[in-house]
């Protein structure tokens, strides 16, 4: 069985993220999407949060495989016997925190393969930061967020204005 992760801080998952997991879960026989906090990010949404948002908008997928770690990607990889890292490429600044995130995973565990997917030219420019600041001013995220949870991410920063 060919068993790949993805990992994320997925704070929302956006419409570029699904992109990257559609096609990351088609290349494998199943697909782990672990939300994985960075700890350079300051997050909106709880890692319960985020689990429950991700298998609302994943749950037709079946080869999805959700979870969260506190621990090295690597290790989670590690322990749950999978080969193979998916990682989202979008701009050169990506590329430059993508290549070291490489070695140091390289260097931990040799056996453990980092694959690179670009998103769809319409998803290149797609963040959950630039999300959390459309939607903190009351824009349309519409084209930008899946649209089972347009109303939570919405409900979640709008509950601060009030």
């Amino acid at each position: 069985m060919i068993k790949a992760v993805y990992p994320g801080s997925f704070d929302p998952i956006t419409i570029g993220h699904v992109d990257i997991i559609k096609r990351a879960a088609s290349l494998v026989d199943e697909l782990h999407v672990v939300v994985a906090d960075n700890l350079t990010k300051k997050k909106t949404f709880t890692t319960q949060e985020r689990i429950d948002m991700l298998k609302l908008v994943l749950k037709d997928i079946p080869n999805i495989v959700v979870s969260s770690t506190t621990d090295l990607v690597i290790r989670y990889a590690e322990n749950n016997n999978i080969g193979i890292l998916v990682r989202g490429l979008r701009n050169i600044q990506d590329y430059e925190n993508e290549y070291a995130l490489y070695q140091f995973n390289r260097n931990l565990n040799k056996e453990i393969e980092t694959i690179i997917l670009f998103p769809s030219s319409k998803n290149h420019f797609v963040s959950s930061s630039g999300i959390k600041e459309l939607v903190y001013h009351h824009a349309d995220i519409s084209l930008y967020v899946p649209h089972e949870i347009i109303d939570l991410v919405e409900t979640k920063f709008h509950k601060k204005d009030k």
